[in-house]
């Protein structure tokens, strides 16, 4: 794809050619269709993540369905795709999935694109080399590092048991494709990471693997969202400061606002047990029973303890949902 005037791109050296790859990178780089979403501005997300969001999403089936990171398209109602060719069409936000993160758009016209092909992460190693491919074709790709796999904690309440980390960075990673060595996409970007490397800092991406998506891809394509219970959800915004577990944030109208939980309080316990880490805080609360649970939580503020029982919510309730006009 020619560069526009006044258009973003990464040196040619940093992208990725096709006489390196042992598949047709064209192709691969032509399944990442752009991706804008707005929002209104009641949404439930609108203040966190903004009204206007923009980044890719993934061609994975013939009939254009398209796989992107669930942020973007959360409570959107207005969705357009655009390809590397120009060609925009409509779509709407077929499926949201919090526990995953993955999200699912259908294109109200004909994309024109070619499906990716899913791999797995198991056949990709630390090490190894990949593309990180944002939509505009080779001048918005990478070439990237998988630098580690590992469990991944997000203090909205989010655990992978096993995420892919890439560097250098890619400054437009919501919803870019990660394709491995053999053409096959493995993942989608979610985040922009920091890693302490010796006495320097490594900026990089966090991928959700796509091994996770075909067991609930079925259920979120006919339902809009997997055929599991919801997980207890408290709009609990907890980081790691040091040893403790510190409340650095609360969802306004949320479980844990509406109990009285306060932003600096530091979580001891959950349901009676000391949680060792951000993961295994969120899994303590997951273990107390589905959306709707009552959650025992123990606090430190400033010098008292206190001992509030959460009633948990569903998360999707608190969201807008999509309209087919």
């Amino acid at each position: 794809m020619a560069k526009k005037e006044g258009e973003w791109a990464f040196p040619a050296d940093m992208r990725p050619r096709p006489e390196e790859w042992r598949f047709d990178l064209g192709n691969a780089l032509d399944s990442v269709v752009g991706l804008r979403a707005e929002i209104p501005e009641d949404a439930f997300t609108a203040q966190i993540l903004g009204t206007l969001r923009a980044g890719s999403g993934v061609v994975i089936r013939d009939d254009g369905l398209v796989l992107t990171i669930g942020y973007l398209i959360t409570e959107a109602s207005t969705i357009w795709l655009t390809t590397n060719k120009g060609h925009v069409v409509g779509g709407f936000p077929l499926a949201y999935d919090q526990t995953t993160g993955l999200g699912l758009v259908h294109p109200l016209g004909k994309l024109g694109v070619k499906a990716i092909e899913r791999g797995t992460i198991g056949a990709v190693r630390v090490g190894e080399n990949v593309v990180m491919a944002g939509h505009g074709g080779s001048i918005h790709s990478l070439k990237a590092t998988v630098f580690a796999k590992r469990e991944f904690a997000g203090y909205w309440e989010y655990v992978l048991d096993e995420a892919l980390f890439t560097a250098p960075a890619h400054p437009q990673w919501g919803g870019a494709a990660l394709i491995g060595a053999e053409g096959k996409l493995l993942g989608i970007g979610s985040l922009l990471v920091q890693e302490k490397i010796d006495a320097g800092t490594l900026q990089g991406n966090m991928i959700v693997p796509i091994d996770i998506l075909a067991p609930i891809l079925d259920d979120m394509v006919k339902t809009g969202r997997p055929n599991r219970p919801p997980r207890p959800w408290l709009g609990l915004y907890v980081t790691e400061a040091g040893p403790r577990l510190v409340v650095a944030g609360l969802a306004p109208g949320g479980p844990a606002d509406k109990a009285g939980i306060k932003v600096g309080d530091a979580v001891l316990e959950v349901a009676g047990a000391k949680p060792a880490s951000l993961a295994d805080l969120f899994r303590r609360v997951w273990a107390c029973g589905n959306a709707g649970a009552r959650v025992p939580l123990k606090l430190l503020r400033e010098t008292a303890t206190k001992e509030p029982v959460v009633t948990s919510g569903d998360r999707n309730d608190f969201l807008k949902k999509p309209h087919l006009h």
